[in-house]
């Protein structure tokens, strides 16, 4: 048997200029590992076997809880890290790992950036994946064709909304989702339940569409909660889950034909897909039992409905062990083998973007400034705080002189403005979240690499950045009055945006590490405050600890670099008042060597090099760890999977399948008198 790994999204399915692209999955299970004492293993998915064709589009159903999104971020190669997966996928006759967007995947929760309208975040997407080669005119003409198919004409210049601007429904931003999906026509396109959360009309609309990409050659794998009788006859294939086991797998249409066969027909004036969850959703037999013990359920006849008389339990038992024995399952494996035995399946693959690095680059360059320049919370809520706290640290510290008490007013103000202002930027870390998240989506689905997105956040993000520095360093300069030379107003404002950038930097690789915001902040502030500790103010760069503090933390603190070099762009060349009047004026030389302890052998410029060079550190290491986690994740998940499944083979609860029957209720019988009776649940 094969071992896989949950990885996060390197295996799946197919996409790129071809078609004709056919899954198959044969013994797939997926277990949750637990060796803690109380809490046993779960399994998610217990051994099911299907197929997916080009041209039909296929429906996984089944109650909450019964594997549908198990299973689709399986066959999509998305499950979560700890999970464990055992069986085959084979994509066209083949088991292999595919690239970043060979599987389209709508997921269940809609990742956009709020600030842009609908037209711009399809345009931004065509423009990030099409090729390079088409022409503007083009690209409009199929973002223009995509937002007319997807329904999305009236709402196409309205934002998509987030927690400042009031924005699109949540039908809508569902359809922009998968508008943004469909504009490269892949050959497999994964769908987690996108009829959730619309009406019964706009769910119509929605799987009709995706019914005509199917139609043109794709296959299309959707998970659907409970569609209405109209929207489940759109369905080809069904495939119908509970507990993690099949029901049902074959053509839509026949699952009636199925259920009558084994005793429970669906009544004429029902939806059908009503009737199969009620029969296979055991979860309520318990809250059943116990409010008709408690007489809570009244006046409801035995005879109205023989399901209410049953434990849905007994009625998915009979189901499951009905359909193993079934000509419906004989029938998905003959159609499995003649899959796997066609001859001349393999299609070339591409991946999901084919733009050219630049001009992915120029695109999300465009768009990541778009989305800061509009996002209120992103920078200019830092501006205008940067603003205020700089005229108030001005004002503090006003025409500070030279006198021998302005020596420590000067020191303060210089470690405040490298150390605790620059702190401040922490404050555009949720807005970066949200920004990573829509980062993981599109990557996953192929639209560009890790390069491009670092290297466009930090341009973009450039001349915000520039603005936070000249506002808060003019106004602090020339209010303090430190220097009068330009060069050296030039020197100050490089270093606050200096630090300010490493600052931006360092939450990137803490978003990597802990992508959780209320975490990420409090790790974010923990470090920052630790490199403040060893930068020098609060204690003395040579009386620092040798050991781990001095070397190496305080060389990695970027406030140490700063306060250095702010002190020597400050003090040098200047004279200060002794502490007792008629001594010796006191050299900046000597304030700076002997009562801050910073040696003055390489020159402030030296200083500043070194933040920059910590700067390209931190989005070096943001850019390994992308890499890395991209890279080593699948292997790691792979000895991962290998190591838990020989401890749960030493588990005889483990290997044996626990009966899902209960003897604790009257036998069943057929239900066939219900045909033609309005059923309680109606």
């Amino acid at each position: 048997m094969e071992i896989e790994g949950a990885s996060g999204g390197h295996s799946g399915g197919g996409g790129g200029s071809g078609r004709g692209a056919y899954l198959v999955w044969e013994d797939l299970s997926a277990v949750l590992p637990n060796f803690s004492k109380g809490s046993p293993t779960r399994r998610l998915l217990n051994g099911l076997s299907g197929y997916a064709e080009p041209g039909r589009i296929m429906a996984i159903m089944g109650p909450s809880g019964s594997g549908k999104s198990t299973l689709l971020d399986t066959l999509a190669g998305r499950l979560s890290r700890n999970v464990v997966m055992t069986g085959n996928i084979l994509f066209n006759g083949k088991k292999k790992r595919l690239a970043y967007g060979a599987v389209a995947y709508v997921t269940q929760e809609d990742v956009l950036l709020g600030t842009l309208t609908v037209r711009e975040t399809i345009t931004y997407s065509a423009h990030l994946r099409l090729p390079s080669s088409f022409k503007k005119e083009e690209v409009k003409s199929i973002v223009e064709g995509t937002i007319m198919e997807m329904g999305l004409l009236e709402c196409a210049d309205r934002s998509i909304g987030n927690w400042h601007l009031r924005g699109i429904s949540g039908g809508e931003k569902k359809r922009v989702s998968i508008a943004l999906e469909i504009l490269t026509r892949p050959c497999i396109l994964f769908l987690d339940e996108p009829t959730s959360g619309l009406d019964s009309a706009s769910a119509f609309f929605v799987i009709q569409t995706l019914r005509s990409i199917a139609l043109d050659g794709r296959t299309v794998v959707s998970s659907v909660h409970q569609p209405s009788s109209e929207v489940f006859a759109l369905f080809d294939d069904l495939f119908l889950l509970s507990g993690g086991e099949t029901v049902y797998f074959g053509e839509a249409k026949t699952a009636i034909e199925f259920f009558a066969e084994a005793g429970v027909p669906c009544p004429s004036r029902r939806n059908p897909s009503d009737h199969f969850l009620r029969c296979i959703n055991s979860d309520f037999d318990i809250v059943t039992a116990t409010l008709k013990g408690s007489q809570r359920i009244r006046d409801v006849p035995t005879s109205s409905d023989p399901l209410m008389n049953l434990a849905t339990a007994e009625i998915k038992a009979r189901l499951v062990e009905k359909y193993k024995r079934s000509k419906y399952a004989d029938k998905m494996r003959a159609r499995m083998q003649a899959i796997l035995a066609i001859e001349g399946q393999a299609i070339e693959m591409k991946s999901g973007s084919q733009a050219s690095w630049w001009k992915q680059l120029s695109t999300l360059l465009r768009r990541s400034s778009l989305n800061m320049s509009r996002d209120v919370g992103y920078y200019w809520l830092r501006i205008i705080i940067y603003i205020l706290v700089s005229i108030c640290v001005g004002t503090i510290y006003f025409d500070v002189g030279k006198g021998y008490t302005a020596i420590f007013a000067r020191a303060a103000c210089g470690a405040f403005i490298t150390g605790f202002m620059t702190f401040m930027s922490i404050g555009g870390f949720p807005s970066f979240i949200e920004e990573m998240k829509v980062f993981y989506r599109e990557r996953l689905n192929g639209y560009y690499g890790v390069s491009v997105f670092i290297i466009s956040n930090f341009l973009s993000s450039f001349p915000f950045l520039a603005v936070v520095t000249l506002t808060s360093g003019t106004i602090t300069y020339y209010f303090v009055k430190f220097r009068t030379e330009f060069s050296h107003y030039v020197f100050f404002c490089l270093n606050i945006f200096a630090c300010i950038s490493v600052i931006e930097s360092l939450m990137m690789v803490v978003a990597s590490l802990v992508p959780n915001f209320l975490m990420g902040i409090i790790t974010g502030a923990g470090i920052m405050g630790i490199l403040m500790m060893t930068s020098g103010f609060f204690r003395l760069l040579p009386d620092l600890p040798k050991p781990f503090w001095r070397y190496p933390v305080s060389y990695l603190s970027y406030g140490s670099w700063g306060i250095q070099g702010a002190y020597k762009n400050d003090f040098l060349g200047l004279e200060f008042d002794p502490m007792i009047p008629g001594d010796p004026k006191l050299t900046g030389d000597f304030i700076i060597q002997h009562m801050f302890g910073i040696p003055i052998d390489h020159s402030k410029w030296w200083d500043l090099a070194a933040i920059v060079a910590i700067l390209v550190l931190y989005r070096v290491l943001f850019f390994v760890i992308l890499k890395f986690k991209e890279n080593a994740s699948p292997l790691f998940q792979t000895l991962y999977a290998k190591r838990t499944l020989q401890k749960l083979d030493k588990r005889p609860s483990f290997r044996k399948v626990p009966s899902i029957s209960s003897k604790r209720h009257q036998p069943l019988h057929s239900l066939s008198s219900q045909e033609g009776l309005n059923s309680p649940l109606q």
